[in-house]
């Protein structure tokens, strides 16, 4: 048999010159007992010893190269039988299992342990995360919502602000336009005066008419410098309200940067492309307000708008009371004076009044017609966006694949829908040319008013002689400062 793992043609089956003892002599006694061999540094394993028995047999001298023909193994020598006894016992290999097994599970427990332990960390570690982004995300919403009321206090205020500027304004060119029309009828009179005093005999008397011509004179000149003294004060509100506005504007202007800039941080998400390391920029600190003066700054720019729109609405009132005046007591000193130029002119006065009135109500229809007409061509060009996205549905539908392209519902309704918007359009531009038709008429009817209108007022120049100069008279509404 083989020999503990070893063939029987091992180096060592056989009488070599080169073991460790010289070769044994013939006998054919048998030995019983069998002398362990011990390596030096390795514990007496009694426990562990081969029970084998083996009989020493004479084995006659041969040469090295020669095998044993009985093909049993030699006796074994101390030298290669320090293979043998270098093992540990079966308790040392179980022992070794059940420490490297304990040894593993205790591992396995303590990686468990840390893995669970890490994933529970993990976990409270993105939900701190996460609800310390939702309440910052939840700080700048609010903060947007504090910005847009102030933003829209301020641009509500603004708004105001500017409408009542822009009325400001307009009292003001309608005081100087006042002012100005005044410079007419004065040198009208003026005029008046210095013609009547070419009158001859008889006629050159102190009359009612001369009368009302140096009174007339006299208001007028009054006049002009109580309108001009209330320009003077209104181009003072004026710097006012722009100090104002400017205010306004600004703060304005930073609150809608703050907003943009909230509102991106706002719009900001994990996945976001835009965002970045800023390594320090949580201990720069360069505020300049808190919520409180912050809030102020905005408040007090408000009243201060409120206080120059509340003497400018003054002011306003003071310029419609004194331009109504004026133009009263002028137009009543006006008419005074031209009661005796009436009698002759009543008739062709009358009939052109008459014309007048005819025109403004065609002008009025004609300014309502052109706006028909510009509603018309809008609704026309508004419907044609429509007819777009139903064409470019049909055929985008068109493209669908094999069995897909089916007449369904939608089908039916997009088709339906595009007759419907042509037959729109066909009416709409119908009546935009019916609409065009009737503008041509009031234009052709204007044209004929204002030709009736010239030849009453020739007539009118021609019968009244007298009051050719006074005829040019500003009328109630340039008088109050509309032009």
């Amino acid at each position: 048999m083989e020999f503990l793992g070893t063939t029987q043609l091992a180096s060592y089956c056989g009488t070599r010159k080169s073991c460790l003892f010289p070769d044994l002599a013939p006998t054919s006694t048998t030995k019983d007992t069998y002398q362990s061999y011990y390596l030096p540094g390795y514990r007496h394993l009694s426990s562990w010893r081969p029970s084998l028995l083996h009989k020493v047999v004479s084995v006659p001298p041969r040469s090295d190269k020669q095998f044993n023909p009985t093909g049993r193994p030699p006796t074994i020598l101390p030298a290669a039988r320090s293979t043998l006894h270098a093992r540990y016992s079966t308790r040392d290999w179980h022992h070794a299992n059940m420490v490297q097994l304990k040894g593993s599970e205790d591992s396995r427990y303590r990686a468990g342990s840390l893995n669970a332990d890490s994933v529970r960390l993990m976990q409270n570690k993105d939900q701190l995360t996460y609800q310390m982004q939702e309440d910052s995300r939840r700080n700048l919403g609010e903060r947007i919502s504090n910005i847009d009321f102030w933003r829209s206090e301020l641009m509500y205020e603004l708004e105001c602000l500017l409408k009542e500027t822009q009325a400001l304004e307009t009292a003001k060119k309608r005081l100087e336009c006042a002012a100005d029309e005044m410079e007419g009828p004065l040198k009208v009179a003026l005029e008046c005066l210095y013609h009547r005093e070419k009158r001859k005999g008889i006629d050159l008397v102190h009359d009612d008419v001369e009368k009302n011509l140096i009174k007339e004179v006299d208001v007028f000149k009054d006049c002009q410098e109580i309108l001009t003294k209330l320009a003077q004060k209104i181009s003072q509100q004026l710097g006012i309200n722009r100090d104002a506005q400017h205010a306004l504007e600004q703060d304005l202007s930073d609150k809608n940067s703050a907003h943009f800039i909230d509102e991106k941080c706002f719009n900001l998400r994990n996945t976001s492309d835009s965002i970045n390391f800023y390594h320090g920029v949580e201990k720069a600190d360069g505020t300049v307000s808190v919520p409180s003066t912050w809030a102020k700054f905005s408040e007090d720019n408000i009243r201060c708008s409120q206080h120059a729109r509340a003497n400018s609405v003054k002011l306003r009132e003071d310029t419609e009371v004194g331009l109504e005046r004026t133009s009263e007591e002028m137009w009543n000193h006006f008419i005074s004076t031209n009661l005796a130029f009436n009698n002759r002119i009543a008739e062709v006065a009358d009939a052109k009044n008459k014309l007048q009135a005819q025109l403004a109500k065609i002008l009025q229809e004609i300014f309502q017609t052109e706006d028909t007409i510009m509603l018309l061509e809008r609704s026309i060009k508004a419907k044609e966006y429509p007819l777009k996205v139903a064409h470019t549905r049909l055929e985008g539908r068109t493209k669908r694949p094999n069995i897909e392209l089916c007449r369904d519902a939608p089908q039916f309704q997009l088709v339906t829908e595009v007759y419907t918007i042509d037959d729109t359009l066909q009416t709409l531009k119908q009546r935009l040319q019916e609409a065009r038709d009737t503008l041509k008429m009031l234009l052709h009817n204007k044209s004929k008013l204002e030709h009736e209108i010239s030849v009453k007022a020739n007539s009118f120049f021609i019968d009244k002689k007298c009051m050719d100069m006074r005829k040019v008279f500003p009328s109630t509404p340039r008088l109050i400062g509309y032009t």
